[in-house]
């Protein structure tokens, strides 16, 4: 392993690259993982995104030494670690279910780690308490999981997981299990953490709101394979294929189904004239919501029926039926349409993607610089 030295701490610390290449899982002729290539950098926070069986999950455990590697090399700091068990990898894993021992305090689930690789007493005290501090569990060491509630639940397992100082953080999905509110006040203490702790972290997610809000780069996978690999603003800001333009956004990308011919897009109740494309062909028009907007009448480009309207607090979405696609636009509150209204829609041409509707690749336009 290599060693840096920490700014203005005087201590030494590991520094932990990832490095996955040409990795597969299969299980029979089943394959999970495709060929995998991807590097970790040394103390950023990576997200695996993507939906149920994509592959994310499997390739973390394969990271962690829970599962075999099929075909490919992992390699953590430059060493190949295909073959050493997960207890050798110094590697902390937080999961979607708590894992906590009931029987414990909080105090001793915190210290657990700890208690196995047979540290010290007095050292395995003060370990638990700063641990506890990081995650505001200062208060709580004396009780047992049952009496916390499922973001303190959390926060224990985070702490266990903090107490060892590993090497690298694995989290698989941690936050599905806790309501609303919850997730949004650990997806903060989880930022913070990493932020102090800057421990290299591997994070999974189905959940791209937590996706964009914690990670230094997303990678986006679908069917076993990275599609795209990011910041969260390259993901959402410049998607290369249609399945993370539509995965990625809330609410979703509006999609337009249609053909260009010589610059003119049309559909059965769509005409959108000045696309820079000489080529002629099926194509996908994808656009979020805040590239089109209600318009006065006759002033739109787009036009339809309003199928919903949902306030937001500080604005609203407005979904018109635009033929047969609905559309979701931002709308102003003190212009408040209702159910079926025929509204005009303001289109930005200069933020609409093109897609080819068989690859799902992008099609680039001179204009977004692709």
């Amino acid at each position: 392993m290599r060693w840096w030295a920490a700014r203005n701490e005087g201590r030494a610390e590991f520094v932990v690259e990832v490095v996955l290449q040409n990795v597969e899982k299969r299980w029979g002729s089943v394959t999970a993982v495709h060929d995998l290539n991807l590097t970790v950098n040394d103390r950023e926070f990576l997200v695996l995104l993507g939906p149920s069986g994509c592959g994310k999950t499997t390739t973390m455990r394969m990271v962690a030494g829970l599962e075999p590697v099929t075909g490919g090399e992992i390699r953590i700091d430059g060493e190949r670690v295909n073959d050493r068990p997960a207890r050798d990898r110094d590697i902390a894993m937080v999961f979607q279910n708590y894992g906590l021992y009931p029987h414990f305090t909080v105090g001793e689930n915190i210290g657990y780690p700890l208690r196995l690789r047979k540290v010290p007493e007095p050292e395995r005290g003060q370990r638990i308490k700063a641990a506890a501090a990081k995650v505001h569990l200062d208060d709580y060491l004396d009780r047992r999981p049952k009496a916390l509630s499922g973001g303190q639940r959390q926060r224990v397992a985070l702490a266990r997981a903090i107490v060892r100082t590993p090497n690298l953080f694995l989290m698989d999905e941690p936050l599905s299990n806790l309501d609303a509110i919850l997730r949004v006040n650990m997806r903060a203490e989880l930022k913070h953490l990493h932020h102090e702790l800057e421990t290299t972290t591997v994070y999974v997610t189905h959940d791209q709101i937590e996706a964009m809000t914690l990670a230094t780069r997303v990678a986006v996978m679908d069917q076993g394979k990275i599609v795209q690999l990011g910041s969260p603003e390259e993901i959402y800001s410049n998607p290369q294929t249609l399945f993370v333009g539509t995965f990625i956004g809330s609410p979703p990308m509006n999609l337009l189904h249609g053909r260009l011919d010589n610059g003119v897009f049309t559909n059965s109740s769509v005409r959108l004239e000045g696309w820079p494309i000489s080529a002629s062909g099926d194509v996908v028009l994808g656009f979020r919501a805040d590239a089109v907007s209600l318009a006065e009448p006759q002033a739109g480009n787009l036009s339809g029926k309003v199928f919903a309207v949902e306030y937001t607090g500080s604005g609203l979405l407005v979904v018109v039926s635009v033929g047969n696609a609905m559309v979701t636009a931002f709308g102003d509150l003190t212009k408040r349409p209702t159910f079926d209204d025929l509204v005009d829609l303001r289109l930005d041409p200069s933020a609409v993607f093109v897609f080819d509707p068989a690859t799902g690749d992008r099609i680039p336009l001179p204009s977004k610089g692709a």
